[in-house]
């Protein structure tokens, strides 16, 4: 049959772009190679999360005499944790497979191609072949771990992400080259797990994305928890004929060290998945090894559309599902079928979370860039030392970081590091959303005591008002 949506890959973009297609009326296919949901809840956010939270239960029950509990001889079960991973992960897919039949969404098994415009074709398991036909086609077909040429992967010994959360024996030592969230969020859990693990990162400081004051208190955080940390170095080489793995580091002096270890992870980034999907043949535009598209996610080829890791900005779950959504919302509106265009993406309000421990939360500018953008700024900090929540729950590492503009109190940005800060930062981001300024921030009553407050009591350190540091 003849479908009026066809989306290419069932991650967070494709799966909500083909759901909401269908409550606006269009009969709509997905099309996946592997497993409903993607990478993000089979190989990424979900099972990493589960993965991340043994590690945090395992760590509250070794010092569980901080709390006055004798929780003596607590001992990690690696293989029983990967396990639990992987069961919430299958429990997370077989949810999306209930979501594609509530919806009335035939899922189509097997690889997709675009042969022209409204025909992809389907290449499944056993190398059979079928024509998909279709008049709207959403590409939603995700990234992959970046491998660089002096760091190739042979999931042995020198793996990516996915090798990362199923090894099947836990690792002595570690080394990991890149300090993004994949990276960080390994570093805490193998550690956590008792493996001795170095960080290797290119740039001057780990987590280079976030601001500079959130990249030293991570730095100082992972050293106090016995991570080795090496910025402004990179791995030249590495020889895996051993036992191990031997790692050639360059420092920023030109000099060269050579780490030992069991394993390497190269956790340096994501790459589309853009390759043999249709394009060329298309004359679907690229740049840089990312699908172009215009604010309504339309490619260049008019009823195509992409959505999520395989076009430019950030590599985040919920902006390819917002991404997914407005690109469905679209084609409503193009048959009629929605009231309105959906409105475009604002890219500079995406919050972007990091999920080790102490947890990492920002959005919006930096201070750097906000300075740099010409702003005369007003910066508050609230330390979770002085939060009476955080003392309870025996997690006073970190801040709330404020950078508000000094003219008219805009809201430009907002940075979090500490105990379940991924939480709260949506505050922000619907307050930045909503225009808010600082006097509303201030005049809104925050719960006491909760670690939300931080947010309001930096807001008053930014303008000299702070109560409780």
């Amino acid at each position: 049959m003849a479908y009026d949506v066809i989306v290419l890959g069932s991650g967070p973009g494709g799966y909500p772009a083909a759901i909401r297609a269908s409550q606006l009326g269009f009969s709509v296919a997905i099309i996946e190679k592997e497993s409903l949901g993607g990478v993000c809840l089979n190989w990424g956010c979900i099972p990493t999360k589960a993965l991340l939270k043994s590690a945090e239960v395992y760590e509250y029950m070794k010092h569980s005499d901080k709390y006055g509990i004798n929780a003596s001889g607590v001992q990690q079960d690696f293989g029983a944790v990967i396990k639990r991973s992987r069961g919430v992960a299958d429990k997370m897919s077989k949810g999306v497979q209930f979501l594609m039949k509530k919806n009335k969404i035939d899922v189509v098994m097997g690889y997709g191609k675009i042969k022209t415009k409204g025909q992809v074709e389907v290449t499944a398991a056993d190398g059979t072949k079928k024509i998909v036909e279709g008049k709207y086609i959403i590409i939603a077909t995700g990234g992959r771990t970046r491998e660089l040429p002096n760091l190739k992967q042979d999931g042995k010994k020198v793996i990516g992400y996915r090798e990362a959360m199923v090894l099947p024996q836990q690792p002595k030592s570690m080394i990991i080259v890149g300090s993004g969230a994949i990276g960080v969020e390994f570093a805490y859990f193998y550690n956590s797990m008792g493996t001795k693990i170095t960080i290797v990162e290119f740039l001057p400081r780990i987590v280079p994305v976030e601001d500079e004051d959130i990249s030293k208190e991570l730095e100082k955080q992972y050293k106090k928890q016995g991570i080795d940390i090496m910025t402004n170095a990179s791995v030249e080489s590495v020889d895996s004929s051993g036992a191990g793995v031997k790692a050639l580091v360059k420092k920023q002096d030109g000099s060269t060290v050579t780490l030992e270890a069991d394993i390497v992870l190269s956790a340096v980034g994501v790459v589309a998945n853009i390759e043999n999907i249709g394009l060329e043949e298309n004359g679907i535009k690229t740049d840089k090894g990312r699908v172009i598209t215009d604010k309504y996610f339309q490619t260049n080829i008019p009823g195509i559309f992409a959505i999520g890791d395989c076009t430019p900005n950030q590599a985040l779950a919920h902006k390819a599902s917002k991404e997914g959504i407005n690109a469905a919302e679209y084609i409503g509106y193009l048959e009629k079928k929605y009231s309105h265009q959906p409105e475009p993406l604002d890219y500079g309000n995406v919050p972007g979370c990091t999920y080790c421990t102490p947890e990492i939360a920002s959005v919006g500018m930096t201070e750097k860039a906000a300075k740099d953008a010409g702003y005369e700024i007003k910066v508050g900090k609230f330390p979770f030392m002085a939060s009476g929540k955080a003392s309870a729950a025996g997690a006073t590492e970190g801040f709330v970081k404020v950078i508000y503009d000094a003219k008219y109190g805009e809201f430009l940005g907002c940075h979090m590091i500490g105990d379940h800060v991924t939480e709260i930062i949506a505050e922000a981001v619907v307050a930045r959303k909503l225009e808010t300024t600082a006097h509303e921030i201030l005049n809104a009553i925050h719960p006491h005591p909760t670690m939300s407050e931080g947010l309001k009591e930096a807001t008053a350190a930014a303008y000299g008002e702070a109560i409780d540091i």
